[in-house]
């Protein structure tokens, strides 16, 4: 009998893990299927923001209106991608190595530095998914500012699916 009920209550762990990690996996999967839906190249098309706010996105020291033109790229099988500021006039040249993720609505990202493992950066970015379709999408961020809450949101187009550049 104790041989029995021993052997229920194993039986019964094993199969409450192996759910579990069935449900692990399957949010895993949706997981990747949003970031899979941005996989590609995007150029931001327009930043909207109080105007009367000087914003200056993601610690690069450049003016939000920099940001405009910039181009993404979203690599999906590591999470990992870049963005390119064009520079001219007091906007600076820049590409910046990232690694990106979504879960839901909600956007993180993280600044990599040349040299430096994704794991040796925890500080990031986090943004609110809105609008999102097969070509477009825009990324939302509050930024706190002398106790006002300043809305910023990024809008994307897609350019193309090329991994070549």
């Amino acid at each position: 009998m104790k041989k029995l009920l021993l052997a229920g209550i194993v039986g019964t762990s094993l199969f409450a893990v192996s759910c579990s990690t069935v449900q692990k996996a399957k949010d895993a999967q949706n997981v990747r299927s949003e970031f899979l839906k941005m996989k590609g190249d995007w150029q931001i098309v327009s930043i909207d923001y109080d105007k009367q706010y000087k914003i200056k996105p993601f610690d690069e020291g450049a003016d939000a209106q920099c940001f405009v033109g910039s181009h993404w790229r979203f690599i999906p099988n590591n999470y990992s991608g870049s963005y390119t500021l064009n520079g001219g006039g007091s906007c600076p040249s820049v590409i910046q190595a990232i690694k990106a993720d979504i879960k839901g609505d909600t956007f993180t990202f993280k600044k990599i530095a040349e040299g430096t493992k994704a794991k040796q950066n925890t500080a990031g970015y986090t943004l609110r998914v809105i609008n999102n379709s097969t070509d477009q999408f825009s990324l939302e961020q509050n930024v706190s500012f002398e106790g006002n809450s300043i809305r910023v949101v990024y809008n994307f187009e897609r350019t193309g699916m090329d991994y070549t550049r």
